[in-house]
């Protein structure tokens, strides 16, 4: 029985990591979309954000089951709990993946992105790329070192989106492209804060400890009315 449930919770892990490749898979191709106006890929990323929504419900069917069967305790109920967390972070890094396809599907044939944006938007893309995949090495290994340095990773976007609102707010800019611009911003910086939130359960997973995250409600900010154009299916 043992043996069982042992079993059960490397697969949770597994399935977690599983995740993190399917989100950076999804903004990787995203990205590759907005600055090459292909409409196809978009589609695809928006059609392919269903994969991890059913990973994050297997996912948790499996952790809710554990629970309910083996009662587990200490660290071996951290590991469940955490893990019912870190999917519904995961499953919003696919959303975000999704809503920059959205922004490229909007805009075709055109790019949403103007020539001199390309390299800094390609740019976000990369850092967001590089910080899930960290992030799946942190979960798989559990090392608190490495998810640390996330928050690295996390200041490089910040200062990226910092620099993209500094132009925003200081060339004329067609409005059209203002609003794509300062939503792509929000949703390559949303991404990459979810990444720190998943190596800060880590943290939380291997020593009980919660490192201090911010007091921004996630949720409450993607949701905003506002981008409600950008999120038709």
């Amino acid at each position: 029985m043992r043996q069982v449930f042992h079993a059960e919770l490397e697969s949770i892990s597994d399935q977690l990591v599983d995740m993190t490749r399917l989100a950076r898979s999804a903004m990787a191709r995203a990205t590759t979309a907005l600055l090459d106006a292909d409409l196809h890929l978009a589609e695809d990323v928006i059609a392919g954000d269903r994969q991890l929504d059913l990973s994050r419900e297997r996912l948790d069917a499996l952790a809710v089951d554990v629970l309910a069967r083996q009662q587990p305790v200490a660290t071996d109920l951290r590991i469940v709990v955490t893990a019912l967390r870190m999917s519904a972070d995961l499953e919003r890094m696919g959303d975000l993946a999704r809503h920059v396809a959205k922004v490229a599907r909007l805009r075709y044939p055109s790019s949403a992105v103007p020539a001199p944006l390309r390299a800094h938007v390609l740019e976000m893309g990369q850092v967001a790329e590089r910080i899930v995949a960290k992030a799946g090495s942190v979960i798989a290994a559990r090392d608190i070192d490495m998810a640390v340095t996330l928050e690295q990773d996390d200041d490089a976007m910040d200062e990226l989106h910092r620099r993209l609102f500094t132009v925003l707010s200081t060339h004329d800019l067609p409005t059209e492209t203002v609003v794509d611009l300062t939503l792509l911003g929000r949703y390559y910086e949303r991404f990459a804060d979810h990444a720190v939130s998943l190596a800060r359960r880590v943290v939380y997973l291997v020593t009980g400890e919660y490192h201090t995250e911010a007091s921004v409600d996630h949720d409450a900010n993607e949701d905003d009315p506002s981008l409600a154009m950008l999120r038709r299916d």
